[in-house]
């Protein structure tokens, strides 16, 4: 009975939970009040340790809860669960994508989210890059801010963009775990 609970409980999360893995905190925090499986305090170590091991931190977070409540199987019921709903959501909409590719409103829309995303991606990294460089977000940058420019940083994100372009065929892990390294050891 307990396994089933499990499932309901984290299909119905995963099933309304919009804006990331961290928009799972409400309904975790909701689920350990009604059915006492966890604290908050037992919420916040979950955020924690979902948030320093490797994956989507809803899914790490379902998965901990479920091992917390039910051992192994518990824990694989919750992840099974959580992301449920996201299989049989998308493979609906692979299904219609499929069925109406060659129609040309279909076709003039996805032609439409290519800039779009671009756009979204383009403005998230000049936001990483505004805060690493200067300190400072985007929306808030004024041509004062310009005096604020992190030199060691600049010189290090200089160096590194042409490492990077003499040694194009080294994995990206290798320039990850160098980086890791300066940051921790030089600045």
């Amino acid at each position: 009975m307990i396994y089933l609970q499990l499932f309901y409980e984290f299909f119905i999360t995963g099933l309304f939970m919009f804006g990331g893995g961290l928009a799972a905190i409400p309904f975790l925090q909701q689920m350990g009040e009604k059915t006492g499986w966890f604290t908050t305090t037992q919420l916040m170590d979950m955020i924690a340790v979902s948030e320093a091991t490797p994956g989507p931190i809803g899914v790490n977070m379902a998965t901990y809860a479920g091992y917390t409540v039910a051992g192994i199987p518990g824990g694989i019921i919750a992840t099974v669960g959580i992301i449920m709903p996201s299989i049989i959501i998308s493979l609906i909409i692979a299904r219609l994508l499929v069925k109406f590719k060659e129609n040309p409103l279909v076709q003039s829309a996805l032609y439409g989210l290519r800039p779009a995303s671009l756009g979204l991606i383009a403005a998230a990294g000049m936001t990483v890059l505004c805060l690493v460089l200067f300190g400072i977000e985007l929306r808030y940058m004024t041509e004062y801010h310009l005096f604020l420019l992190d030199i060691r940083t600049f010189i290090f994100a200089v160096v590194l963009f042409i490492v990077t372009n003499i040694y194009k065929k080294a994995h990206p892990v290798i320039f990850l775990a160098l980086s890791a390294f300066v940051g921790i050891f030089l600045f």
